[in-house]
This record gives C-alpha cells, structure tokens and sequence, in this order.
C-alpha cells in the first residue's frame, strides 16, 4: 500500500474529495468527516538537511567480483542477521548487487523488494532479476522524499553507499518508518568520509536518524574499507514534523 501525499487543503472521504469550493454545499457530518482526513505531510512540512547531499551515482556490475573478494555483502548480511524467509528491501538498488545476494540469502520462502527513484536504473534491474530467474524478487520506483514502501512489512531494509545522496533526509525516514515490522530493522552501509566525496560521517548519520526516533542497535566497521554500517530500530511514536530539530555536518563528538 502506497502513502500518496494530498495537497494541505483536500483530502477524501469515502471516496469523495473535501475540496474549499464545496465545502458549504456539504452536510455538516461529512463536513466533520472532511476535517478528520488531514493531508500526509509532504516534503516541504520536513526540515532540510543542514548538510550537503551527494549527487546520485551508480556503482557498476564490473565491480561486483572486487566487492565480493572483500567480503562486503557477506559481512553486512551477516551482521544484519539476514537469514531464510525473511522479507527485505534494498533501497537505492542501482543494477542489483545487494539485491541478487540478499534474494539468494532469503531463498525461495523470503521476498526482496528492489527499488530505485531512476527510472532506467529500475528497468536494467529488472531485466536483470527476470534473466537471473529470481523469482523472490520484485523491482519498483521510488520517490526522492518518500519509498513509499508497504506498511508492516519488512524485516530489514539495506540503504547501502545511498543514504548522504537523499534530498529529504527526514521525510524519507519519516515515511519509511511504518514499512518496519515489530522488531524489523534498518541496515545502512555508508562511507566515513565528508557527504561532498560520497559519504557521511557515522555521528552524523546517527543523529539524523535519532531526530525521527530510530535508535541504534550495531555499529559495525566493515574490513578492506573506509566503509562502516550501522543498524537502526524505531522506538516509541514517529515526531510530528515540526518537532524534528535537523542535525548540522558538524555534530557534536562523542562515542558511537
């Protein structure tokens, strides 16, 4: 099911849509009803981040084998404690490395959902997944602000080498929260590195999931690499939007 956000001065009832112009046409239940609808916040209701965001790239198929040698999926999966019959999702999927590995992890009972907001980038995926014959995996287009992922469903959803390229940082996480199943988790592999050369410092990522009621659950420094994941479980009611305080590059020091 999808979270489709309405403009702040419509919503539906029923079916019918509370537009102003016909509003004193109404009945004053239905009129009641109208005003019990609010709209989903959208991406302007969100603090922006206080930090540059990385353009999007797109790692190739070629570098595969050298990511395997290093051990990176396997040591991410296992620390995540990906295993048969779960469902996941990979976020920011690109041409499928981590969607490949975790659909054969999952096997034939568990589910992948692969998702990407470039539109060729979903269609090579695709082709890939129906050549590969792996029929545990589905392919889908995302939204910059929003994944717009089915609610209650996964056990795990993997951000990995996307997270410092999203626009709307809070609004992403926002609406990726009730995605979650009880005890479900989010995985995200990132570069500790400054976000202009394609990273984020680990503290920063932190805090910016700490501002919509994720706590960390792992932290782990993956080998061969300036690369570390770190693993995220939302705690208590989501923040209404405005009472999201934005975190700035410059967070405070401390341990991890």
């Amino acid at each position: 099911m999808s979270i489709k956000a309405q403009p702040a001065t419509e919503g539906r009832v029923g079916g019918a849509r509370c537009a102003p112009g016909v509003l004193l046409l109404l009945a004053p239940l239905f009129l009641i009803a109208c005003h019990r609808q609010p709209a989903a916040p959208s991406a302007a209701d969100f603090p922006a981040a206080q930090r540059p965001v990385a353009p999007l790239s797109q790692s190739s198929v070629s570098e595969e084998q050298s990511r395997d040698l290093a051990g990176e999926a396997e040591a991410v999966m296992a620390f995540s404690d990906v295993g048969p019959g779960m469902t996941v999702a990979d976020i920011g999927a690109g041409e499928g490395y981590y969607t490949i590995r975790l659909a054969r992890k999952v096997g034939a009972k568990g589910r992948v959902l692969a998702e990407d907001i470039v539109a060729a980038a979903r269609d090579a995926l695709a082709q890939r997944v129906e050549r590969e014959q792996l029929d545990n995996v589905s392919v889908k287009l995302g939204e910059e602000d929003n994944p717009e992922l089915p609610v209650n469903s996964f056990n795990r959803v993997f951000m990995v080498n996307m997270y410092h390229e999203i626009r709307q940082p809070y609004a992403f996480l926002w609406h990726l929260r009730p995605s979650l199943v009880q005890g479900g988790q989010v995985v995200v592999v990132d570069a500790e590195r400054p976000v202009s050369e394609h990273g984020i410092p680990p503290r920063l990522l932190i805090c910016e999931f700490a501002a919509v009621g994720y706590r960390r659950t792992l932290f782990r420094e993956l080998p061969e690499s300036d690369a570390y994941m770190v693993m995220f479980q939302p705690v208590g009611e989501r923040p209404a939007p405005q009472q999201i305080s934005p975190c700035r590059e410059r967070t405070p020091g401390g341990t991890l």
